[in-house]
Parts: C-alpha cells; sequence; structure tokens
C-alpha cells in the first residue's frame, strides 16, 4: 500500500508506544500528528515526524474534538487512527480501590478511547474518499488480570467492545477497526517488571520484556492492509512473560 499523502494520528505521542508508533509510522511515509498532554515532548518528537502536534487531554471531549479539526485543517483527510493514549494506576487489592483512582482510570482509559474514536469515525465517514482505519490499543489484561488491577483491568475489557462496535458500525462508511494488544513492551513505563512484577500467587517476580520496534512493526502491519481487509484483534507480546497459564 502506497503511504504517500497517507495521515496518521497517534494519541499519546509524547512518550513510550505512542512515540515509538509516531516514529515509525513518519518512518513509513506517514504523515503523522501526535497529541498528549505534556507540549515539550510532543514538540520534540515532532521534530523527528515532521508532523502536527498539539497539547489535548483525551478526557475532555472539546479538546479531542479540537485536535481533530485542527488535523483536518492542516492535511485535509485522517486516514489513521491509533487509540493510545492510557494510563496505569498502582496495584491495589479490589476491597481497597478508591473511587476517584477508578474513575480517573474509566475517564482516561474508556472515556478518553470514546472521545477519540468517535472524532475519527466522524472524520472518516465524511470525508472523500470515505473511510480509514482507527486501531485500539487494548492490552494482555483486555483478556487476563494482573493481581490489584481492577480499574485498568475493566476498562481494557471494555476497549475490546468498544473495538467491536465500531467494526460494525463502520462497515457502511468503509471504516474498519482493529485491536492491538500488547504484553510487556520495553518501555520507560515498564522498567519495574526488571525487578519484580507481583504474581497471582502473591509473589514478586522479574518479567521478561520485548523491544518496543516488534510493536511498531505489528502497528505498521496493521495499518497498512487495505480496507477491505483488517487485522480484528493482534496480540503482540514478549514470548515467555506470564500470560499463557497466568494465575
Amino acid at each position: 500500500m502506497n503511504k504517500a499523502g497517507k495521515v496518521a494520528i497517534v494519541t499519546g505521542g509524547s512518550s513510550g508506544i505512542g512515540k515509538a508508533a509516531a516514529l515509525g509510522l513518519a518512518r513509513a511515509g506517514y504523515e503523522v500528528a501526535i497529541c498528549g498532554r505534556r507540549p515539550s515532548e510532543l514538540e520534540a518528537v515532532s521534530l523527528d515526524t515532521q508532523g502536527y502536534w498539539a497539547e489535548c487531554d483525551v478526557t475532555d471531549p472539546i479538546a479531542v474534538g479540537a485536535f481533530f479539526a485542527g488535523v483536518k485543517d492542516k492535511y485535509g483527510r485522517i486516514d489513521v487512527v491509533f487509540n493510545n493514549a492510557g494510563r496505569f494506576a498502582p496495584a491495589v487489592s479490589f476491597g481497597d480501590l478508591d473511587v476517584v483512582t477508578w474513575q480517573e482510570m474509566v475517564n482516561t482509559n474508556l472515556n478518553g478511547a470514546f472521545y477519540v474514536a468517535r472524532e475519527a469515525f466522524r472524520a472518516m465517514r465524511d470525508q472523500t474518499p470515505q473511510g480509514g482505519r482507527i486501531i485500539n490499543n487494548g492490552s494482555i489484561s483486555a483478556y487476563a488480570p494482573r493481581p490489584g488491577a481492577a480499574s485498568y483491568t475493566a476498562t481494557k475489557h471494555a476497549i475490546t467492545g468498544l473495538t467491536k462496535a465500531i467494526s460494525l458500525d463502520g462497515r457502511v462508511f468503509n471504516i474498519a477497526c482493529g485491536q492491538i494488544d500488547i504484553g510487556n513492551a520495553a518501555t520507560d513505563m515498564t522498567t519495574h517488571m526488571n525487578k519484580g512484577s507481583l504474581q497471582a500467587n502473591g509473589t514478586m517476580m522479574p518479567e521478561p520484556t520485548m523491544d518496543v520496534a516488534h510493536v511498531v512493526d505489528a502497528l505498521l502491519y496493521m495499518a497498512g492492509l487495505p480496507l477491505s481487509a483488517n487485522v480484528q484483534f493482534m496480540t503482540v507480546m514478549a514470548t515467555t512473560m506470564p500470560f499463557i497459564g497466568r494465575g
């Protein structure tokens, strides 16, 4: 597929998987627009992507709408959206989970993903030629929880339902939607895994990680398919991480 002129959006593009994805998409020939909450980091990434950037908190639907309007004003259309922005919370047993923490996780990981996907859907539905692709960042936790992670687990399970709903409603508008479920990619957010992560049996165990480049490769494959084909769900993970057989 010819990437020349294709426009991709990455939310949470200032660091971690989002940054790696933005850089990878730019190297592959996409025009890349990024957003996030840290303007200095976004600007630094944009020096490499040579693309549009804007500060945007995905929990604010008005800010999300303004960001998408800015992208459309600059590039004229939107072809791929990597719906990536999300957050973790400290591990805590379910009975001790604070309501504020729950609400913050839902606001970012679920509500924010909905606001982004809705703007992407509207843009792709209304543009000419019609259509595009939305890739939601799920997680291994969309299938199997970690201990002490109820809020994160619940939001990631919800992303799977969101992905399926978008896929179904998008058919008539030539909008494809898939989900990438990532396990233990080596980023700043997962460095603690080398020291030890809480396991289901109560022990702490170091967990293997994989180079984030493998996530980018998987994402590029999903993004590069013609709209007549779709990867509905893809799991890319460190081979020996405790997922199959977790618990």
